[in-house]
């Protein structure tokens, strides 16, 4: 027989919050349930880092429960293959324990949420969603920060999130005189910087019998595999990892964020804090990142000066939150928006890095290798040729929200479909995050010895970025021409002769053309 239980209490892989108050008290009564689910390894494909990440930090959150006296049951794919689905698993488990009640906590992604709603409206017996105490932003508030199919601009609210945060606020006032310090964070290396670049904190987490489990139940990935994973697993290594971004990187975070290079051994790192997976994964929380960042920064006034400190924060209680609260109000219509009804499928270089274009392959071959790109590499290198080149909305949200080890559709669509590809028709970005090779020229070092020459428009061997770049902004001339934020960029094409324009769409015609060859 069975034990019973009056309570069964599902933890999803991204709800590894230790600190939720579901564990201030241990009950017997009580079975908590970790499961390793197919159907979240098979609703799009996956970075095989990805998935020992999170299925390694669902064991360690399961053994961590366990010796703080609580029941968990942590079920691997070995026990659960036999379940075509979530709702199923669950059945079996309340069934097998004459459970009473049933309790999860608020999924951040819409799909989840909807198939739990759902579920649990079938129920014969109680259950309830509880929030899972990690956003500053409660989602009850979502709805007073956010309307639907409206525009919020990202400044204005993270304002109001350092007001309501009082993180670098003094008697009412922005801490400095100033909100923002973003014009003072855009640096790119020199030749002499690249020396001065942290090695970056990784783990060595033995990850090898998750591998077999993979591989024992055909689970399709790809990416580079690693039976001794860098990424953090535990909430102590995600300390760690904090630790070592405060100590090593915060104190020049701010002027290098936007920098990319190729001529480092650390190139891939940088002075980025990688602490997203743990962040989204929950095993450590925005508001604790944020307050040991503050305080790493009142300690070495010397060392951390407040762009560095105000750049950092913008991004967790700004752009974090903001994400989340425009991917909630505008769900679920959100994910088949398609503004600039770009079709093209994703050329194979996406998935092997096997391009001529140094940027485009440093920043792929870096992600098949370690699931993980800064955000300019992202926006700028690829999400900025996926904009330019007409690529579906679609295959690019499942490329980013499989290669990326951070990607939770609630964070990855407005990013993608957002922010980089203008897909929204502006809810999120008021203008095109379009550029030509100039900006990755400025910002990056891969267009020296690049095949392509980044400072020609047309011909077989110029950037391909340029003639995709002019050609773009010709082509939706109607829909952004008239907007002051693109001002310059349309009179310096208004410059160009005709011949000058129907060479750039011929070169534009056949980049097109040819996207696999590039």
């Amino acid at each position: 027989m069975h034990r019973q239980y009056h309570t069964l209490r599902l933890i999803l892989g991204d709800q590894l919050n230790a600190h939720h108050s579901w564990y201030r008290e241990v009950d017997d009564g009580v079975l908590y349930l970790i499961a390793e689910l197919r159907q979240e390894t098979d609703y799009t494909r996956h970075h095989v880092q990805k998935i020992c990440a999170f299925f390694g930090a669902m064991g360690q959150f399961a053994q961590a429960l366990q010796t703080a006296g609580h029941q968990v049951a942590h079920m691997t794919l070995d026990e659960t293959c036999d379940f075509a689905n979530l709702p199923a698993l669950l059945r079996h488990r309340l069934d097998k324990h004459q459970c009473q009640y049933f309790a999860y906590q608020r999924p951040d992604e819409y799909r989840l949420s909807e198939q739990l709603e759902q579920f649990s409206e079938l129920l014969a017996i109680s259950s309830q969603c509880v929030d899972s105490e990690h956003f500053l932003l409660p989602y009850e508030d979502i709805r007073r920060e956010f309307n639907a199919d409206k525009h919020v601009r990202m400044e204005s609210f993270y304002r109001r999130m350092r007001k309501r945060s009082h993180y670098l606020m003094q008697d009412g006032e922005p801490l400095g005189g100033k909100w923002n310090y973003d014009a003072d964070n855009r640096e790119s290396f020199k030749t002499a910087d690249l020396k001065e670049i942290p090695a970056p904190l990784v783990f060595s987490n033995d990850v090898s019998d998750i591998l077999a489990r993979l591989e024992r139940h055909d689970v399709d990935h790809f990416g580079q595999a690693q039976s001794h994973l860098l990424w953090p697993t535990t909430r102590r290594q995600a300390l760690q990892l904090l630790d070592h971004f405060c100590r090593h990187c915060l104190p020049l975070f701010g002027k290098y964020q936007d920098a990319m290079t190729q001529h480092s051994d650390h190139a891939w790192s940088l002075y980025h804090s990688r602490l997203s997976f743990a962040m989204n994964s929950k095993m450590i929380s925005p508001a604790q990142v944020v307050e040991t960042a503050i305080a790493e920064y009142h300690a070495r006034p010397h060392a951390i000066n407040l762009a560095q400190i105000e750049g950092f924060v913008r991004q967790i209680i700004g752009w974090r939150e903001y994400v989340r609260g425009m991917y909630w109000i505008n769900m679920p219509d959100y994910a088949t928006r398609n503004a600039l009804d770009a079709k093209r499928p994703l050329p194979s270089w996406f998935w092997d890095g096997n391009t001529n274009m140094a940027c485009c392959r440093a920043a792929v071959e870096q992600s098949l290798d370690t699931s993980y790109a800064h955000h300019i590499q992202r926006l700028m290198v690829t999400g900025n040729f996926a904009l330019l080149a007409g690529l579906h909305p679609d295959e690019v949200d499942q490329w980013y929200l499989g290669i990326y080890i951070d990607a939770h559709e609630w964070v990855e669509m407005p990013n993608t479909r957002g922010m980089s590809l203008s897909a929204d028709g502006g809810l999120i970005a008021t203008k095109p995050y379009a550029s030509s090779g100039n900006y990755i020229n400025k910002m990056s070092d891969y267009c020296k010895g690049c095949h392509y020459k980044v400072k020609q428009r047309t011909g077989d061997s110029a950037c391909p970025f340029n003639a995709l770049y002019w050609d773009f902004l010709d082509r939706h001339a109607e829909r952004f021409s008239a907007n002051p934020r693109m001002a310059f960029p349309y009179k310096s094409l208004a410059r160009f002769s005709d011949s000058d324009r129907s060479a750039i769409r011929a070169r534009a015609d056949e980049i097109l053309n040819n996207l696999d060859a590039l």
